[in-house]
């Protein structure tokens, strides 16, 4: 690119009024990392903006625009002994093309970064993508919205589905090409007689794991013996299975590579679905009942394998405690959030593996795309157990928990006796039994429905629930008694042990105030009782100093 074609360009980004989400202006040398972060970040911003370019210049003042120069000269710049753009491109994924260009605009030197735009697929600088928030470099994970919506550019890319070119159909395992065809045939029932005379190729192009006979990287993750996993290096596709006693101490652990759709099950044999016991009131509940569904261990398991981050190097784990499983997949949730699944009913628009995805869908492995998530809520309320748990809280991290017991009674025999209520409704009493806050309108609809009673955020099992399941006492402790039964135990005390200090009467009313207020909630409740007794009721008063009270009756 000519100087003065250059310099056009440099003219109209000073021309700006301000930094804009696809072009940043520095005046010196930043570290290499926060390079890799800005292009990354630059590149993702400029696909969001539908913008041809992206624009990391040097030698520009960002407050004013003022063009100043620069002293640093990235051309000439090596991180140990490669140079900066090898480096930089190493490190970016996928690959995105940049261009440096090194120039004199009035004598003053300025370096310039002209930046592709991602196409489909967020970038990333060493696993972490980035975004401009404004004029702020933040990581892409914290903004999920921004996410989905460079995913549905026009996607391409599937790593998935690019080839392996020097694989071939050797390198498959011939019992997972076998077992491939059986669970074809499952799928497909009408085509079984077909499926037995098809050549392995024929089948594996029909089934959309290979592509026109060419091995691709789902059949390596798939079907691949075990030392064909190098054909994804540096990718990895292993599975750990890990177990812990209830100390969270490792008692045994095993991996797994490919073929998946044969370790997979392996991996469901190591799991240890004991008997769960319950003997409700008027037998309602199981007496005798696995801890966890089958189908459902599958469908989390397959989950993974399907949405796995491949690029990102990670396993996949399973982690069996002796109450739950804990499975978890690199690479962000691409939906934003399990509630949005559950409501639209209906596929997702985009998805991180889809050629991978839909092969596994043709050989049985999981749902319909999309569906499986609204299956295993379903299940879990069908038994009767804990729906599951999906922590999205951790960048490039997905984390699924499924319960293996019972954690609230109420909420378990408040199924049993009400088949029929909406999934929306089960999964935010879910919430509150586990002691998750709801938002203020959530709280709200469950409260106009008399499904849970108390002080926002602090909301328990409503009266008439706990009425109906015997749970009475429970009630009691979560929603606690009226004030003047406080106030009438604090007179009593008084009138026994004149004078009371404050850490007495907070041994007498801690452990009898609600179980739904915490440590700090009933501090303040028992301040606000005092108050009201000396300044309103005036049944007491204060003869110490206001750091150490010494709380006596008032003489009537």
């Amino acid at each position: 690119m000519s100087t003065e074609t250059l310099k056009n360009i440099l003219d109209e980004l000073i021309a700006l009024p301000k930094e804009t989400e696809w072009m940043e202006f520095k005046v010196n040398y930043v570290n290499q990392e926060e390079i890799g972060e800005h292009i990354s970040a630059l590149s993702n911003s400029a696909c969001l903006h539908e913008k041809q370019h992206a624009y990391l210049v040097f030698g520009i003042e960002d407050e004013t625009h003022r063009i100043i120069g620069t002293k640093f000269k990235p051309k000439h710049y090596k991180v140990g002994n490669e140079e900066l753009e090898n480096w930089l491109a190493r490190l970016l994924k996928p690959r995105i093309d940049f261009r440096i260009y090194e120039f004199n605009y009035d004598n003053k030197p300025i370096s310039f970064f002209e930046i592709d735009p991602t196409q489909h697929t967020p970038v990333k600088f060493k696993d972490s993508a980035y975004i401009r928030v404004g004029s702020y470099t933040k990581k892409l994970s914290d903004f999920p919205e921004k996410e989905r919506k460079i995913w549905k550019k026009d996607a391409v890319y599937d790593w998935s589905a690019q080839v392996c070119p020097e694989a071939t159909i050797d390198d498959l395992e011939p019992k997972a090409i076998s077992k491939a065809k059986e669970e074809y045939k499952q799928k497909n029932p009408q085509r079984a007689r077909e499926v037995d005379e098809w050549e392995h190729l024929t089948f594996l192009n029909k089934a959309k794991v290979t592509r026109q006979g060419q091995i691709t990287r789902a059949a390596i993750i798939l079907l691949g013996r075990e030392e064909s996993e190098h054909f994804i290096s540096p990718s990895v596709a292993k599975i750990t299975w890990v177990l812990k006693d209830a100390n969270n101490v490792e008692k045994d652990y095993e991996h797994f590579g490919p073929p998946f759709i044969l370790n997979a099950e392996r991996v469901f044999t190591k799991i240890r679905n004991l008997k769960y016991r319950y003997l409700p009131d008027e037998s309602l509940f199981p007496i005798e009942i696995n801890r966890y569904d089958a189908w459902v261990i599958r469908e989390a398991l397959h989950n993974c394998i399907a949405h796995q981050d491949y690029e990102l190097r990670g396993r996949i784990s399973i982690v069996e405690t002796p109450d739950e499983l804990i499975f978890t997949n690199v690479g962000s949730f691409i939906p934003g959030d399990v509630e949005t699944v559950i409501a639209q009913d209906s596929p997702p628009e985009i998805y991180r593996n889809p050629f991978l995805a839909t092969a596994m869908v043709n050989l049985n492995m999981i749902e319909t795309i999309g569906g499986g998530i609204k299956k295993m809520f379903r299940t879990q309320r069908e038994r009767f157990f804990p729906l599951p748990d999906y922590d999205l809280n951790q960048p490039n991290k997905v984390i699924v928990k499924i319960q293996g017991r019972v954690l609230n009674e109420n909420y378990t025999r408040l199924l049993i006796k009400n088949p029929d209520m909406d999934l929306s409704t089960v999964m935010l009493l879910d919430k509150v039994q586990k002691h998750i806050r709801l938002t203020k309108e959530e709280g709200k609809y469950l409260k106009s429905k008399a499904l849970a009673e108390g002080r926002y955020p602090n909301l328990f099992l409503s009266l008439r629930i706990a009425a109906a399941t015997k749970e009475r006492a429970k009630y009691i402790r979560d929603r606690g008694f009226a004030d003047q039964y406080y106030k009438d135990m604090i007179i009593d005390f008084i009138g026994k042990f004149d004078p009371a200090g404050r850490a007495d009467i907070n041994e007498l009313l801690m452990d009898k105030l609600p179980d739904a207020l915490d440590e700090r909630q009933k501090r303040n409740k028992i301040s606000n009782l005092l108050y009201a007794m000396s300044k309103k009721d005036k049944t007491i008063m204060n003869k110490g100093s206001s750091r150490k009270p010494q709380w006596i009756l008032r003489q009537t």
